[in-house]
């Protein structure tokens, strides 16, 4: 037996390392940038898995379901604080908006489906593919399981699917950026970058002192000692008062041989020696030219900290970052990022901050756990998940979505993923009340996230692959002009839609289109033409929104196909 035919035994008699055979190669090709732009792991995988599975390997069913199962159960975990509690003074236009587009997101390739006379399984790759969704895949496939067809048709559906997925999803992922970031922008006669700047200037950006300070931009803070004279001006007053405007905090004080520690009511008394925080631009210009600067190791030798908190608070949600700084406990923090559905949004003065929001802060021990003990739950990596409320909550969601209701005829029913994707949202929501409940650290979320659905991709491809070319050769073509049709219209819709009707500010209006479609790729590009992470405030909630009906979307575009015949 030559290496190859061992080769082809092997992987036959053990399809686990055709998986992850696919997988390496995915996550090998996927990275890496062509003309700019890259497959994406997800495309890569299920090339890799068609091509892996010519030679005809079969994979257990069950290993295809556990993975999504579990996939579907991050995804609702990740966007669950957002999908229920992040309502901000945006949220109702944003929902709307977001549920009229979604719509169309449905309808559009269903159109498109019927015009081309597309079967069910190709439909569900179009739909799939063109709209950048691949856990639809799966539900759409439980789905069509329960149609009661026979079952050589339901593979030859199922195995339809990854050749129309594979075909619109590369166009379904670039068109979409290049709609966006290039053709939005010229559609409402906008200049992007302009746009974006001035909103920056409505929210505060560039302000005196908060610009630079506290909860702003944690940029090039440093704690320096001063010695107080009497001709200073900064004495006999509480600390509070000194430097109005700036963001700048005496943190410790020397007074004789004693070191106090500084509140806010702290009062400076000539010959006192400061440790003082803040910008050092702000420091030069605003504190030496009116103290002298000296040496005091001992002094500035105090507990720092920079950690990740977890937003939990109704006191917090909804307030903007310039309401906040002028709370007490946000004394001496110094906020470095903020993470919101898992994208990085800008920090300015009228930023909101919302319920389920990571905000990561940094400064000395005692301010930082004062804040956090105010804002939520300090999200510290650790190594333990709690897979027992993990796994309960899916077998209850599996549970729930097991349920079928029979509509004409038809079986309805979430499926055990859908009913894992409710759990997930569920659960997630839960942690903004209960952070230590059924905690998953953020690696482990992305483990469960990238692998699910990595591995669920692979066992498609791979099933799929013997009938791959012949289906490719046979609508091929049509697939890939009618995807280019159902990726474009719902976002050109949705530009003109949210600039005329909803009336959203352009810096964001193509981060909340983009968030719909819950297309990262499109809001990076966004973000580069915009040179800004303005549209990044718009992407928030319509990607909560987005990633669950769209996943859900899967079903519902097999009972319109399947009613249809």
């Amino acid at each position: 037996m030559g290496l190859w035919q061992w080769t082809v035994a092997t992987l036959r008699s053990y399809p686990e390392l055709a998986i992850f055979l696919a997988l390496a190669i995915g996550f090998w090709i996927g990275p890496k940038k062509v003309g700019g732009f890259n497959l994406g792991n997800v495309t890569a995988t299920l090339l890799a898995a068609i091509v892996i599975g010519q030679v005809g390997i079969a994979v257990p069913g069950p290993i295809k379901s556990t993975f999504f199962v579990m996939f579907l159960f991050a995804v609702g975990y990740g966007v669950g604080p957002q999908f229920f509690r992040g309502f901000g003074k945006e949220g109702p236009r944003q929902i709307a908006f977001s549920l009229i587009v979604l719509a169309l997101c449905l309808l559009m390739p269903y159109v498109c489906a019927k015009i081309a006379g597309l079967d069910l399984g190709y439909a569900v790759g179009l739909y799939s593919g063109s709209q950048t969704i691949s856990a639809s895949i799966g539900v759409a496939s439980d789905q069509i399981g329960r149609l009661g067809l026979p079952p050589e048709q339901i593979k030859a559906y199922i195995d339809a699917i990854p050749v129309g997925y594979a075909v619109t999803y590369i166009f379904g992922t670039i068109g979409s950026a290049i709609v966006l970031a290039q053709l939005g922008p010229k559609l409402i006669g906008v200049d992007l970058p302009a746009a974006c700047a001035e909103y920056e200037k409505q929210m505060g950006g560039g302000a005196v002192g908060l610009d630079a300070g506290v909860f702003s931009a944690y940029r090039h803070i440093e704690v320096r000692a001063y010695r107080v004279d009497a001709a200073s001006g900064l004495t006999g007053r509480p600390v509070t008062e000194l430097f109005a405007g700036l963001r700048i905090f005496v943190e410790r004080i020397r007074r004789g041989d004693r070191l106090i520690d500084a509140d806010a009511d702290s009062v400076l008394e000539p010959g006192d020696v400061v440790a003082i925080s803040g910008p050092r631009a702000a420091l030069v210009e605003r504190v030496e030219s009116v103290i002298a600067e000296v040496q005091d190791h001992e002094l500035l030798d105090m507990p720092v900290t920079k950690v990740d908190v977890f937003v939990r608070s109704k006191e917090a949600n909804g307030k903007t970052l310039r309401e906040l700084a002028e709370l007490p406990y946000t004394r001496g923090v110094y906020l470095r990022k903020i993470t919101r559905s898992m994208v990085e949004i800008p920090i300015l003065p009228e930023t909101e901050i919302l319920r389920g929001d990571i905000l990561t802060i940094a400064g000395s021990t005692r301010h930082v756990e004062a804040a956090v003990a105010a804002l939520g739950h300090a999200d510290r990596p650790v190594e333990s998940t709690d897979l027992a409320v993990v796994a309960a909550g899916i077998v209850i969601g599996g549970v729930v979505g097991a349920l079928t209701y029979v509509a004409g005829g038809v079986p309805i029913s979430l499926s055990t993923s859908g009913g894992a994707l409710l759990a997930g949202l569920l659960l997630g929501y839960f942690r903004t009340v209960r952070p230590t409940f059924g905690n998953i650290p953020a690696p482990a979320l992305w483990f469960m996230n990238t692998l699910g659905l990595n591995v669920f991709i692979a066992i498609v491809g791979i099933n799929a692959g013997p009938g791959f070319v012949a289906g490719l050769q046979h609508a091929g073509v049509s697939l890939f002009l009618w995807g280019i049709v159902a990726t474009s219209i719902p976002l050109i819709v949705a530009v003109l839609l949210g600039h005329h009707v909803f009336r959203f500010h352009p810096a964001i209006l193509f981060g909340v289109c983009a968030g719909v479609r819950t297309t990262t790729a499109a809001l990076g590009m966004i973000q580069e033409a915009a040179k800004s992470k303005v549209p990044a405030l718009g992407y928030g909630m319509p990607y909560a929104i987005g990633n669950t009906l769209l996943t859900i979307f899967g079903m519902v575009i097999v009972l319109l196909m399947a009613r249809g015949n």
